[in-house]
């Protein structure tokens, strides 16, 4: 048997690379040959799946004004690869998506300088201003941009798609969705993305991508799945969203088209515990050789 271990990232527990190791290590318990080939959807995470190494650091502004400093990577083609969630990241502990901005990444993207190309990673962001904030700190974008869009929403669906989670109340998503109505690229898909930054950056003339479906051609998912007896992908919770834009649903999707036998698992669902989140996925390797 030769298996591929594909899963995304558990977020907050284990990367992606992290959780194929997990796998590979399962796999090679039971003594079967196995490769660590981790995936991404465009959101957190993503740049470390395509390979950019990072080249410097910027100050940046988080959602809440305070400055941090957050990553610019390169590709070896020297595409410039910089992450939403680097800049602006989602902070369970301050949840205010009337008062987050996306300042921060605007200045992030100023901060890759000139590059023959860039892409940005969109997803994981504290953010649902649409990209007001970003559109306040760039007026252009340094080079022809790809954005990796980790949702199809439009910028109309995400208030009440992604609002709540981001802590927005009732209230919040109906005057979100007020504010968005007027606004361009509003049906869009992708536009709604890391809280409208997909609609913002579209707007200075981004090409918006499916961030899975571009991940899994940067690496060659089809090509290793192809040879493969048995693919394993995954990620935290399995829902809706798995099989609307998430790497695991493009994953499965690409498998059935070649015919190849996909496991897909679901974090939470093992032993439900974090802490034994390597643990459980070296034993559903193990298991699924049997």
């Amino acid at each position: 048997m030769r298996a591929l271990a594909s899963p995304a990232s558990l977020k907050g527990v284990l990367s992606a690379p992290e959780a194929a190791a997990a796998l590979v290590a399962g796999f090679a318990r039971a003594g079967v040959q196995a490769e660590a080939l981790p995936i991404a959807d465009g959101g957190e995470g993503t740049a470390q799946v395509l390979g950019a190494r990072e080249v410097s650091r910027a100050r940046v502004h988080d959602a809440f004004g305070r400055e941090h400093e957050a990553p610019v990577r390169r590709l070896p083609d020297r595409t410039a690869v910089v992450e939403s969630a680097d800049a602006i990241p989602l902070d369970p502990a301050r949840l205010d998506v009337l008062a987050a901005s996306s300042r921060g990444l605007g200045e992030l993207i100023a901060a890759a300088g000139e590059c023959p190309r860039l892409v940005v990673c969109l997803g994981g962001t504290a953010t649902m201003d649409g990209g007001a904030g970003l559109l306040e700190v760039l007026e252009r974008l340094p080079a022809p941009t790809a954005v990796l869009c980790d949702t199809r929403a439009t910028l109309l669906e995400a208030p009440r798609a992604f609002g709540p989670q981001k802590g927005a109340t009732e209230e919040q998503v109906a005057e979100l969705e007020r504010r968005f109505a007027p606004l361009p690229n509003a049906g869009l898909a992708g536009g709604g993305a890391a809280g409208g930054l997909g609609a913002a950056l579209a707007s200075l003339g981004a090409e918006l991508v499916p961030g899975a479906a571009y991940v899994l051609e940067a690496i060659g998912f089809r090509e290793r799945a192809a040879v493969a007896d048995l693919v394993v992908t995954g990620e935290g919770r399995v829902d809706a969203t798995t099989f609307e834009g998430k790497a695991p649903g493009e994953a499965v999707r690409v498998c059935e088209e070649l015919g190849v036998q996909c496991a897909l698992f679901e974090a939470a669902a093992l032993s439900g515990d974090p802490s034994r989140a390597r643990e459980d996925l070296e034993a559903l390797a193990a298991e699924l050789t049997r």
